[in-house]
């Protein structure tokens, strides 16, 4: 059995900084970098982002919808860089947001976080609004195989809202009452495995992610508004949990492997040492 992800990832960050860097096979990202929109010119695009991370970042984060668009040659591909990357030492993390029910989330279970399974990633993000009960089967399989989940508690889309501000019969705000009893699974851990996301342009004073005891997953640095400083402001008392993501930020300088490098490595000293002042 593997060690429990919230340790790996915090023995990963002290070695390498906490950068989360995304992978997003886009078409105008491709296009951008004069790639074919396919199955070849995604995985040339995350290959070239691999090697510019290794070293730079303690993780990379796939969007499993860009690879899944071209069908089983995504697919390949995607099961592919997951394996190159961590032979480069990286955590992946992989961003498909899945969540259901019983037997189908049991089948996400084996999927993506057993050891052996096909597609084989560090954590996943997963979205609770069919319940957290309903999240059993994958966190129960997380803990086993000492994989982690990110799940969505906060997100920095405005449509959201409605729903994750909303308020349970009890007066508590939906999105609240997620972040507790998520937070039950990492009690008495020196870091839990289950973390959420919260997005860096959400205000975080009213939650209470001081509680949680695992990582929190942020993106929206860059292109979707926040700075890191709105990070350090923000998430000022939550600095060793904090895991900021970004990507387009990072991929507009490509496709030069030397220019991404340098761009990764600069944005994660910022994000590494804004929470160390």
């Amino acid at each position: 059995m593997r060690e429990q992800f919230g340790i790996r990832l915090t023995n990963s960050i002290a070695h390498f900084g906490r950068l989360c860097v995304g992978i997003d096979p886009s078409a105008s990202s491709l296009k951008q970098w004069n790639l074919t929109d396919s199955a070849g010119g995604a995985r040339e695009y995350s290959l070239r982002l691999i090697e510019a991370a290794a070293g730079h970042a303690s993780v990379i984060k796939p969007q499993s919808a860009y690879f899944e668009r071209f069908g089983y040659k995504g697919i390949e591909v995607l099961t592919e860089i997951c394996l190159i990357a961590k032979e480069s030492e990286l955590l992946v993390l992989l961003d498909a947001k899945r969540g259901d029910i019983g037997s189908t989330n049991m089948a996400y279970a084996d999927a993506y976080l057993r050891t052996s399974s096909p597609i084989p990633v560090d954590a996943l993000t997963v979205t609770p609004y069919t319940g957290v009960e309903a999240l059993m089967p994958l966190i129960e399989t997380a803990l086993e195989h000492g994989s982690g989940l990110f799940v969505l508690v906060r997100t920095s889309n405005p449509e959201g809202q409605s729903i994750q501000i909303a308020k349970t019969q009890s007066g508590i705000q939906v999105s609240q009452q997620i972040l507790r009893e998520i937070s039950e699974f990492n009690k008495g851990l020196s870091c839990g495995s289950i973390g959420c996301v919260f997005g860096a342009t959400i205000d975080p004073r009213d939650y209470d992610l001081a509680n949680l005891n695992a990582y929190i997953l942020s993106p929206g640095i860059g292109t979707q508004g926040a700075t890191v400083e709105d990070l350090k402001s923000r998430f000022k008392f939550f600095g060793n949990q904090m895991l900021p993501t970004a990507s387009r930020s990072i991929t507009r300088v490509g496709p030069n492997i030397l220019e991404l490098k340098q761009a990764i490595s600069q944005l994660n000293s910022i994000c590494t040492e804004v929470f160390l002042e």
